[in-house]
């Protein structure tokens, strides 16, 4: 079996949750298709082959139960998950009697998700993505996330948690822009003013670690987010 990407086919009409979302499982390397509007939803689910779908319950025009029946109907064995902000009973028993393989109700750990994710697509059969990559070459540094530790030449630094798990994300999408909202609330749980001062101190932090490469620069981009540069030498 191929190591293709997990196709995830995500409705949700909350525009800056939708994108958070959509952008945090990218960045764990799903291929995700996003619609906004449940009416367009089946529509959308036809042009594409995918492996799991996670569907807001709580849409204007058609909810995610019609589309859940609809897809199931397109579809029988393809794993369902359903998002809600609502806790009603009722609704978890309706979304597990249409076949639901978890119901994870607003907010949620985003982490959680993924191993919910992982563990929907194992019993599906789905072969399990490759170990996460855990050691990085960053210029003349390498930097192993899973000890924190950044080394150049013989000398090492092991760095704090928060510290490593930015650098792994930033890592993870070298020369790629890593949004400033979906970093905070992977990392910090929370977007609000004092963890982003956090964060520019810790992107502070990090410059001086990598500071001994010239070719190694973390770019802010104005109101976007971070960018881990690393200048190739032709």
């Amino acid at each position: 079996m191929s190591d293709k990407p997990v196709r995830v086919f995500l409705v949700e009409d909350d525009l800056n949750f939708g994108a958070i979302l959509k952008s945090y499982l990218e960045l764990n390397d799903y291929e995700v298709t996003w619609v906004d509007d449940g009416k367009q939803a089946v529509d959308a689910f036809l042009i594409e082959n995918f492996d799991i779908c996670i569907l807001d319950v709580m849409l204007p025009q058609v909810d995610g139960f019609s589309i859940a029946r609809e897809i199931r109907r397109l579809q029988p064995s393809i794993p369902l998950i359903f998002l809600t902000a609502k806790t009603l009973k009722s609704d978890v028993v309706e979304g597990f009697k249409i076949g639901a393989d978890d119901y994870i109700t607003k907010p949620f750990d985003s982490e959680v998700l993924l191993y919910k994710m992982k563990a929907i697509l194992k019993r599906h059969g789905h072969k399990a993505k490759k170990e996460e990559q855990r050691e990085f070459v960053i210029g003349k540094y390498r930097f192993d996330s899973f000890l924190r530790i950044i080394t150049l030449d013989n000398e090492s630094r092991k760095i704090s948690p928060k510290e490593a798990e930015l650098l792994k994300m930033l890592c993870q999408n070298m020369n790629e822009v890593v949004p400033r909202d979906l970093a905070l609330k992977n990392i910090w749980g929370d977007d609000n003013y004092f963890t982003t001062r956090s964060m520019d101190v810790f992107i502070t932090k990090l410059r001086k670690y990598l500071n001994q490469d010239p070719d190694i620069e973390i770019e802010n981009i104005h109101g976007t987010g971070y960018r881990l540069l690393v200048k190739s030498k032709l």
